[in-house]
């Protein structure tokens, strides 16, 4: 089967989160927002992607990315995709190599809760180098609270006895965890355990569940009784930060949302969406070919197009996309344009802005608080890691950079200075030896 050659290359990258699936899922986890997208499909037959729009998306994706890149990621998703067996992702593979670029390496990975993992799941993800991410929100207590299956019963025993699959085949994974209003008390706790499970990456995920029947609250927002408190979430940060910190693990363990302030800080573009100031290269396609501006807004509204009807350049680049994204960052109330953390947060995600600022104007993110708590403890570090960077230092040297710089601080001094006390070889109004830019007096000489 071949499909259309109508797709263009798009200006910039974009990624695709793909739903082969749809909602469909072998638990019921309980603040679980994708299960009821199953209303959006009615006539859906079968929630398994066909060949047809299996093809489509693979041959789009990659064609319309710009010339150049040289990575493209495919990253399936669900619902729990492990439903759709190996032979599903088999045929991935093959219209992958099928319609590769030159000088372009295809990336796999794939989002599951690990229960429907075994020897055979693990050949195939060893073997076609899938990164694995694993679905965990804690300790057995915690994490069987919401993360439950059919029969109500906890799926914790499964998540592991999955997990083991994964160690025992020599696959890659990270974790990734919903932060809700249990697991948010026990910040340090969750690190120890992500940890102790072989996991080196964190990734956190806020509940916020609008709730139209809470009960009014000072948010002035009505969200469900799973949801963390924003307060609390940004306290939570900060212990698996200190946590972080205290057991040396700068380099060796990677928190997604610490990756994402340390690339802001030494002014890189956000690596998520989240943090980024505008959005919209960052779709979802859905098991029929549909194709939404985002996996947390796949509704009719936001509905962009199928693969199997238009190209992938016309939906990305239109007019509908486009607005969508920057609505991001025009948005913004001016609450949060005067904000000290912007640059940080940037509004945190549109799905969250539900609140109203001080002032009474809406689209205030209801996570704010939770933000600036975590920024004004991490912001300190992570400006001594930029600093070590731009050294080219590794970042774990955070903790001794001031020494350093005292130490080499003095030595330019010792050069530029002779035995009487007086400057030698530069003056006090001239540029420091450092390289600073900066006069000598207000530089090196100041710090002796």
């Amino acid at each position: 089967m071949t499909t259309k050659a109508y797709n263009e290359p798009s200006p910039t990258p974009f990624h695709v989160l793909a739903k082969p699936i749809g909602p469909i899922c072998n638990l019921d986890c309980e603040y679980c927002f994708y299960l009821k997208k199953q209303e959006l499909f009615p006539e859906s037959k079968s929630f398994r992607m066909n060949e047809e729009a299996l093809e489509a998306f693979t041959r789009g994706y990659i064609e319309c990315q710009p010339q150049g890149v040289r990575e493209v990621n495919f990253a399936w998703q669900g619902g729990e995709p492990t439903m759709l067996g190996v032979k599903f992702f088999q045929r991935a593979i093959e219209l992958q190599e099928q319609y590769i670029r030159p000088g372009t390496t295809i990336l796999n990975s794939i989002q599951t809760n690990g229960t429907l993992l075994d020897d055979e799941w693990g050949e195939f993800l060893h073997e076609n180098k899938f990164l694995v991410g694993i679905s965990i929100d804690g300790p057995e207590e915690i994490h069987d609270e919401y993360r439950l299956d059919k029969q109500g019963q906890g799926s914790f025993g499964e998540v592991m006895r999955g997990l083991d699959v994964l160690k025992r085949h020599k696959v890659e994974f990270n974790t990734l965890t919903v932060v809700q209003n249990r697991n948010s008390q026990h910040g340090k706790g969750i690190y120890d355990f992500l940890k102790s499970i072989g996991s080196t990456f964190f990734q956190f995920i806020p509940i916020v569940e609008p709730d139209p029947e809470a009960p009014e609250n000072a948010l002035r927002a009505r969200v469900s009784s799973r949801s963390v408190d924003p307060e609390q979430y940004g306290r939570f940060l900060c212990d698996v930060m200190d946590r972080w910190l205290e057991l040396e693990d700068v380099g060796e363990v990677f928190v997604r949302d610490f990756d994402t302030s340390l690339a802001l800080v030494v002014g890189r573009p956000s690596p998520i969406c989240v943090n980024a100031e505008t959005c919209g290269r960052a779709v979802a396609i859905e098991h029929n070919g549909d194709l939404f501006s985002c996996d947390h807004f796949v509704n009719d509204k936001d509905r962009i197009g199928n693969v199997l009807e238009e190209s992938f350049d016309s939906m990305l680049d239109g007019l509908q996309q486009t607005e969508f994204g920057d609505d991001k960052r025009d948005g913004l109330p001016p609450y949060c344009r005067e904000c000290d953390f912007l640059g940080l947060c940037n509004g945190g995600c549109p799905k969250d802005r539900i609140i109203q600022t001080p002032e009474g104007d809406s689209g205030l993110n209801y996570l704010c608080a939770g933000y600036k708590i975590f920024h004004e403890h991490s912001l300190p570090v992570f400006q001594k890691m930029a600093q070590c960077l731009s050294m080219q230092r590794p970042a774990s040297d955070y903790a001794v950079i001031d020494d350093v710089l005292r130490e080499q601080a003095a030595a330019h001094a010792r050069e530029a200075m002779g035995a009487d006390g007086k400057a030698k070889s530069v003056g006090p109004n001239e540029p420091c030896p450092c390289g600073s830019g900066r006069k000598f007096k207000k530089c090196c000489l100041a710090r002796v």
